[in-house]
């Protein structure tokens, strides 16, 4: 059976990924349940940066979708980055089974603004469709209101759908089978 596994990264609040367990697995229509193991991300610190490099948290979580998972999503509350870039609120492999999302700049606390633990599902889930979406083999969409549409900022994620265009479901649902 075709499964989408939410794991988490470092310590932070379950019922975060309680929260989005229903939307993705209503955006994918297949289930979705939480792994019963956490992952330490310390191995991908980076103390020049200051942060953590999402490729070799990518290349641990390898494992886990091994086990019996179809898609594994890692999720945590650390700073991401990859070498090329400042940050990343995510990132996956293309057409692999595994992707891992940061909520760490998805917060309003970040940019100095109250808790909005609405918003910040809201723009997480966004996030996780995104990048189980490039598990898919899914590109970044023209169509700035669909969830695969690039997020240089969370400003843009905030303009995004939580769901596909017409377009990227049909290939999402063709790849789910």
């Amino acid at each position: 059976m075709k499964m989408l596994e939410l794991l988490p990264i470092g310590n932070f609040d379950a019922r975060l990924l309680q929260n989005m367990a229903p939307a993705l697995a209503d955006a994918f229509r297949v289930p979705c349940r939480i792994a019963g193991v956490r992952l330490d991300p310390q191995f991908a610190f980076h103390t020049e940066r200051q942060q953590y490099h999402s490729s070799e948290i990518l290349q641990a979580m390898q494992e886990y979708a091994a086990n019996s998972a179809w898609r594994v999503l890692g999720v945590t509350g650390v700073d991401l980055y990859i070498p090329i870039l400042t940050f990343v609120f995510g990132e996956a492999q293309m057409g692999g089974p595994c992707a891992v999302v940061s909520f760490h700049r998805l917060m309003q606390e970040f940019y100095g603004l109250p808790a909005d633990p609405a918003l910040l599902i809201e723009r997480l889930v966004k996030e996780s469709v995104h990048e189980v979406g490039h598990t898919f083999d899914l590109t970044h969409c023209d169509d700035y209101a669909c969830a695969m549409a690039p997020s240089h900022a969370v400003e843009w994620i905030d303009l995004k759908e939580v769901t596909l265009c017409a377009n990227c479901q049909g290939r999402a649902l063709e790849a789910v089978g």
